[in-house]
C-alpha cells in the first residue's frame, strides 16, 4: 500500500512521524458541514513496539489540514499506522 503525500481527502486515518513522535489524524465526525478529527500524539520509545500515547484532542478539519501542512513543512513524513 502506497503512503499518500497529502492529507486524506475522505474520512480515514492519516499518520505522520518525525522519527521521535507520531501523530494520528482520526475522523470522529464527518458530515457535510461539520467535520472534526481527533489528533493523538505518541512518543516513540526505543525497544517498545507501540509509541507511548502523550495526548489527544479534537479539532476541526480546517485546523487539522493546517497542522498537517505545518508538520510536513517541518520535515514530518507520512507513515504506516503505529497502533
Amino acid at each position: 500500500m502506497a503512503i499518500s503525500k497529502g492529507p486524506p481527502l475522505s474520512p480515514k486515518d492519516g499518520w505522520l512521524s518525525d522519527g521521535r513522535q507520531v501523530l494520528r489524524f482520526r475522523p470522529t465526525r464527518w458530515e457535510r458541514t461539520y467535520q472534526r478529527l481527533e489528533i493523538t500524539k505518541g512518543e516513540i520509545l526505543p525497544g517498545e513496539p507501540v509509541p507511548l500515547l502523550k495526548n489527544r484532542r479534537e479539532i476541526s478539519r480546517d485546523e487539522a489540514l493546517k497542522l498537517w501542512a505545518a508538520k510536513r513543512q517541518e520535515g514530518w513524513s507520512p507513515c504506516e499506522p503505529q497502533w
